[in-house]
């Protein structure tokens, strides 16, 4: 079987309050884009993980995909047992990931990863897992995991595992997403923030045009980041003068993205020595 885990921006994204747990509560919407990694799985005669595309680093065994196919594992031995293969050894299959989405980019790419293959093992080993249960299931890998279950646009609240349904549609306009290879670390990202309540609610925001949205949904992390990393700045203020009808970072970035009513032509002569993505919402 294989599948396409796509990337997410953040419209808008606010830090609420800290949580006793360390952890801290947001508000956010998500809004799923065409940006993909491939995802292969299939059953095989021997367990593997392999990967091409852009370099993973890290133990594999902390990859958010085998954290997935681990999570689900009673259930597939139980699901086998019932259909008469008993055996003591591990359930044999075969994963291949080809990345294209950069890691520690604020675009979902390693959850979208686990959630989907939560997704994938569900039907492959014909689990009769719902949508509920499999959320469940990915909340344990991350807290944005859920989101890519059902993959559509969400209003996220808490830790951006909970969602409610939101009647929002960017269908034709342009989003460019651009990456400039800068690591923000998460305690980067926090420094500096200091949580409160919007007086605005983002769901209340996103009624109104999206060429009202600037200066108007926001997102928290930028007011440190982009004063202390000018080129995400520029990279901001120069999609405004290409035309955007909105840009902002997405998640607690280094990604910017901008949404546009035309495609964006010639954009790599912009903004050189930076990831690219482009495509219609």
């Amino acid at each position: 079987m294989l599948t396409f885990p796509n990337a997410k921006i953040n419209l808008g994204l606010n830090i609420v309050e800290k949580r006793n747990d360390g952890f801290h509560n947001i508000e956010s919407v998500f809004y799923p884009i065409g940006w993909c990694d491939a995802l292969e799985i299939i059953k095989a005669t021997n367990f593997s993980f392999t990967t091409t595309g852009l370099e993973i680093p890290g133990n594999s065994k902390n990859n958010l995909i085998i954290k997935a196919f681990d999570l689900l594992y009673d259930l597939i031995t139980i699901q086998e047992a019932e259909n008469g293969f008993k055996n003591n050894t591990k359930s044999q299959i075969a994963i291949h990931l080809h990345k294209v989405l950069p890691m520690g980019a604020g675009i979902g790419g390693g959850s979208a990863d686990g959630a989907f293959a939560l997704k994938m093992i569900n039907e492959i080993f014909a689990l009769g897992l719902d949508t509920k249960q499999l959320q469940d299931f990915a909340s344990r890998l991350g807290s944005d995991c859920p989101f890519f279950i059902e993959n559509t646009p969400k209003f996220c609240f808490e830790k951006g595992n909970k969602f409610k349904e939101i009647e929002l549609n960017l269908k034709g306009k342009y989003i460019l997403l651009i990456n400039p290879q800068i690591h923000i670390s998460t305690a980067e990202a926090y420094s500096g923030v200091v949580p409160k309540k919007p007086l605005i609610s983002i769901q209340e925001i996103i009624k109104s045009p999206i060429k009202e949205w600037k200066g108007v949904l926001t997102n928290d992390f930028e007011e440190n980041i982009l004063k202390n990393h000018l080129k995400i700045a520029r990279i901001k203020n120069d999609l405004y003068d290409l035309g955007a009808s909105y840009a902002s970072m997405t998640g607690s970035g280094s990604t910017v993205f901008g949404i546009f009513e035309k495609e964006v032509e010639a954009v790599e002569k912009y903004f050189k020595d930076c990831i690219l993505w482009q495509g219609m919402a």
